[in-house]
């Protein structure tokens, strides 16, 4: 979290080096406390679990490629499902199914090859773990992996209200909305914020954590809840909530999803805004501040 102003710091690498590899910026600059040690430590487990549940939640997924909305699986008519069909030489080919749309994915997703040879399955053997094909342990590793995201996620969140990072740091204001549409044009000319303004989160950041924090994770919890025969019976309104099981699952794919566009724009925009120095930040808390430190 942004903390405040810890050491200063100058570095001796060439100026030119320092910029290729995104090191700290030109000229004068400090480091900045950044992100404290539990922003840290949960940002690196999270990481980690989100991997696993992903490509362990692919496997289960590919057990019954397709979605549905409803309490029961309208197999005529899926929102999503991923095929593989006969062509005249015999070989799968893999057909994505969007509503009334068909797309050829063949070697990707519907049918792709395992050992060689195309195989009918959702997501390819690569996506999906422990293994190319074994749901049992791919339900245990997932369930268990859940435990340690929710005991994660409220590590974090409690330490973060406890200390004001939500309310500091997390929340946008009414003048970070009123700046979005500035923002977004600045990032979209890869212009980023530079000196004292770098030490806090933009309106963008605000709203793309808090959306990740206090929309998509509570979402993908509750749903995989109701996807859960066991809370079924305990609380049988849960799947009702979300208009029956296969509306919860729906959902829940799409909450995936969420957390890996968040990823992939994440990384994208760490590499764009200076791999190292963010990297170092959240590695060490201190981020290279460019210009002189205030008084």
């Amino acid at each position: 979290m942004p903390a405040g102003d810890q050491t200063v710091s100058r570095t001796r690498i060439p100026s030119r080096l320092r910029k290729a590899l995104g090191l700290a910026p030109e000229g004068p600059h400090y480091l900045f406390y950044r992100h404290g040690w539990i922003v840290r430590l949960t940002h690196w487990a999270n990481a980690a679990i989100l991997f696993v549940m992903l490509l362990s939640g692919l496997q289960i997924f590919n057990a019954h490629p397709a979605l549905y909305w409803g309490r029961s699986s309208d197999f005529d008519h899926p929102i999503l499902s991923l095929t593989a069909r006969g062509t005249d030489d015999a070989v799968a080919k893999g057909v994505t199914q969007i509503g009334p749309w068909d797309f050829d994915t063949t070697g990707v997703l519907g049918a792709s090859k395992v050992d060689g040879q195309m195989t009918a399955r959702g997501f390819p053997d690569w996506a999906t773990i422990p293994g190319p094909q074994w749901l049992a342990m791919g339900r245990l590793w997932h369930f268990a992996f859940a435990w340690l995201f929710v005991a994660n996620g409220l590590m974090f969140l409690v330490w973060a209200t406890w200390r004001g990072h939500v309310r500091r740091d997390l929340l946008p204001t009414k003048d970070d909305i009123r700046h979005l549409p500035q923002e977004i044009v600045d990032h979209a000319r890869l212009k980023f914020p530079k000196g004292e303004a770098a030490k806090r989160y933009n309106g963008l950041q605000k709203l793309a954590y808090s959306a990740v924090l206090f929309v998509v994770a509570p979402l993908i919890v509750a749903t995989g809840l109701a996807m859960s025969p066991t809370m079924d019976a305990a609380a049988p309104w849960l799947p009702w909530i979300f208009g029956g099981r296969q509306s919860a699952r729906t959902i829940h794919f799409l909450c995936a999803f969420s957390f890996l566009a968040f990823f992939i724009v994440h990384i994208v925009m760490v590499v764009l805004s200076g791999t190292w120095n963010n990297l170092r930040s959240m590695i060490t808390g201190r981020y290279a501040i460019e210009g002189e430190r205030a008084p």
